[in-house]
C-alpha cells in the first residue's frame, strides 16, 4: 500500500471516528445538562454575566463546535450583546492536550448595545476595570449576521443606531493585558457593511468599509456611504498606539441634495440642487474638546445651479429700500456657512443662530414672493487649532454675487469677524453686515451700505458721494466666483 493511500484512509478513517461520536453524544449525553458550567465559566472569563436562554449543542463534524441559543451578555443589570444563536468552534489540537481554545465565533442577529452615562462611563466597564487584567483573544475568525448596534451618550444626548450589519473579520488577536495596553497590541482584518444607519434626523445608508490594523494604527478604506442622496467615498486613520489617539480623515460626497440637507432645520423646502462636498483633516485627544483644540486641515462645497425658494436676492438688493431692511446673513446663511453650517448644523446649530427657530425661518419664505438662482457657489475653508478661516467664500446670482470674511472659532465657540458682503464686479463691498460673539448669543450687525446698489436716483447718488468723498476701492473678494456677466 502506498504512503499517499495510508494517508487518506487515515483521514477518512478519523472523520468517520469524528461522525460517530458526534452520533453517540446526540443519543447518550445530554449536553444541556452542562449549559449552567457553560455560563459560569464565560461569566468567569469575560467578568461579566453570561446567560443561555435556549439549547446548548455540541457537535463534531467539520470540527469541534458548541452552539447557544439565545445568548446574553449583561454587566449592572442591562444587556449588552445579546444573539439568537451563537456558534463557537474550538481548534483540535489544543483540545487533544487538554486545553480549549476558539478558533471561529460567528453570531446570528447580534443586538449590541454601547451607553456611556453622563459620568463619562460605559456600560461594559466595572469599578474595578482599571486594575483588572483581561484574558487574550485570537480567532482566525469572527462573524456576525443581520446585526445591530446601538450607541447612546448620556453626556452628550447624541447615538446612533446602525441596522442590517454583516462583519467578517479574520485574524482577530486581541492580547491579554490591562486597560489601554490592550488596544495598543489589537491587530484585525475585517470588512463591515450595514444597510442602514440613523442619528438623530440623519439617515445613512449602504454603508460599506474595510479595516485593517495591527500595533494599535488601524487604516479603515474605502468607506463608501449614500448620504443625502449623495454617494461618499473616503478613509480614515486611527493611531491608538501613543499616549493620545490620532486620526486622520480624508472624505469626499458627491451630488448631495441642498434640500436633504436642509430637512433637519425646516420641514419646509428652501432650496434645492447639488452640492460637491470635501473633506481633509487631522486631530487628536481624549475627548471632544481636546480633539476640537487640535482641529486641523480643509472643507470645501461647491455647486453650481441651485435654487433658493421664496427669496428674490437681486430685487431685494436691486432696491434700496428693501435692502436697508434686508439681512444678507439671512440670505448667505444656507449657503455661505459653507462645511461648518450644512455638514455639522446639528451639532452647532448654525443655520438657526441668524434666525428665531426653523418655524420663524418656514414663515420668514412663505411670507416672501419668487426665487433665487444661485449660479455658482464656493465655499472654502482653512482650519488650524480648531478655528475655520473662510479662504474662498461666495456666491453668484444672476445679477450680484455675495462674499464672506473672517472665521468661525469652535473651541471658543464664537463668531471671528465673520462679515458678508454685496460685492461689485471689481470685488468691492456695496453693502456688508458683521456678525461676532458667541455661537448661542451672536451679535448681528444691521447691514451698512457702503454705495448705492441700483443708483437711478440722482439724490440719492449725491448723498452716496457725500459720505464717501473721494472713496476709493478696497477689494473685499478677489477669488474664484466671478461677477455676473
Amino acid at each position: 500500500m502506498s504512503k499517499s493511500r495510508k494517508i487518506v484512509l487515515a483521514v477518512a478513517g478519523f472523520a468517520a471516528l469524528l461522525i460517530l461520536a458526534a452520533a453517540i453524544l446526540s443519543v447518550f449525553v445530554d449536553v444541556n445538562a452542562y449549559k449552567s458550567r457553560v455560563e459560569a465559566a464565560a461569566s468567569d472569563a469575560l467578568g461579566m454575566e453570561v446567560r443561555v436562554g435556549g439549547r446548548l449543542g455540541i457537535g463534531l463534524v467539520p470540527g469541534p463546535r458548541v452552539t447557544l441559543e439565545d445568548v446574553r451578555l449583561r454587566n449592572r443589570g442591562a444587556d449588552i450583546v445579546s444573539a439568537k444563536k451563537a456558534s463557537l468552534a474550538i481548534d483540535l489540537l489544543p483540545l487533544l492536550n487538554r486545553k480549549i481554545r476558539i478558533g471561529k465565533l460567528a453570531l446570528k442577529q447580534p443586538r449590541i448595545s454601547i451607553e456611556r452615562d453622563r459620568d463619562g462611563r460605559f456600560n461594559f466597564e466595572k469599578p474595578e476595570q482599571a486594575e483588572r487584567t483581561f484574558p487574550g483573544l485570537d480567532l482566525t475568525k469572527l462573524s456576525f449576521s443581520n446585526g445591530t448596534l446601538l450607541y447612546t451618550d448620556m453626556l452628550s444626548g447624541e447615538g446612533f443606531e446602525a441596522r442590517d450589519c454583516n462583519l467578517d473579520a479574520s485574524r482577530l488577536r486581541l492580547p491579554g493585558g490591562k486597560g489601554p495596553d490592550i488596544l495598543r497590541n489589537f491587530s484585525v482584518e475585517a470588512e463591515l457593511a450595514c444597510g442602514e444607519i440613523q442619528a438623530g434626523d440623519v439617515v445613512v445608508s449602504g454603508l460599506k468599509f474595510s479595516v485593517a490594523g495591527k500595533d494599535g494604527v488601524f487604516d479603515l478604506k474605502p468607506i463608501t456611504m449614500r448620504i443625502f442622496g449623495g454617494q461618499g467615498s473616503g478613509n480614515i486613520r486611527a493611531d491608538l498606539s501613543g499616549a493620545v489617539p490620532l486620526f486622520r480623515v480624508r472624505y469626499s460626497l458627491s451630488n448631495i441634495r441642498i434640500e436633504e440637507c436642509l430637512k433637519t432645520l425646516s420641514p419646509k423646502k428652501v432650496a434645492e440642487g447639488s452640492i460637491d462636498f470635501s473633506t481633509n483633516l487631522s486631530m487628536q485627544g481624549m475627548d471632544a474638546n481636546q480633539v476640537r483644540q487640535t482641529l486641523d486641515g480643509e472643507f470645501s462645497i461647491r455647486g453650481e445651479n441651485l435654487t433658493l425658494d421664496g427669496e428674490d436676492l437681486d430685487r431685494k438688493i436691486s432696491r434700496l429700500e428693501s435692502s436697508q431692511k434686508f439681512n444678507l446673513v439671512d440670505a448667505g446663511a444656507l449657503f455661505l456657512a459653507g462645511p461648518m453650517g450644512l455638514a455639522v448644523t446639528k451639532g452647532y446649530n448654525f443655520a438657526s443662530l441668524f434666525l428665531p427657530g426653523p418655524l420663524d425661518m418656514v414663515n420668514r419664505f412663505e411670507k416672501s414672493a419668487g426665487s433665487s438662482r444661485i449660479r455658482t457657489l464656493v465655499s472654502d475653508w482653512k482650519i488650524e487649532h480648531g478655528v475655520a478661516q473662510a479662504r474662498d467664500v461666495a456666491l453668484a446670482t444672476d445679477e450680484n454675487r455675495i462674499a464672506l470674511k473672517g472665521g468661525l472659532d469652535f473651541v471658543g465657540e464664537r463668531f471671528d469677524d465673520v462679515t458678508v458682503a454685496v460685492i461689485d464686479d471689481k470685488g468691492c463691498a456695496k453693502m456688508q453686515q458683521k456678525i461676532h460673539g458667541p455661537f448661542e448669543k451672536p451679535v448681528v450687525e444691521k447691514p451698512s451700505i457702503l454705495t448705492s446698489l441700483a443708483g437711478p436716483a440722482i439724490k440719492l447718488l449725491k448723498q452716496t458721494r457725500d459720505l464717501f468723498p473721494g472713496r476709493r476701492c478696497e477689494v473685499f473678494y478677489s477669488s474664484s466666483v466671478a461677477p455676473p456677466k
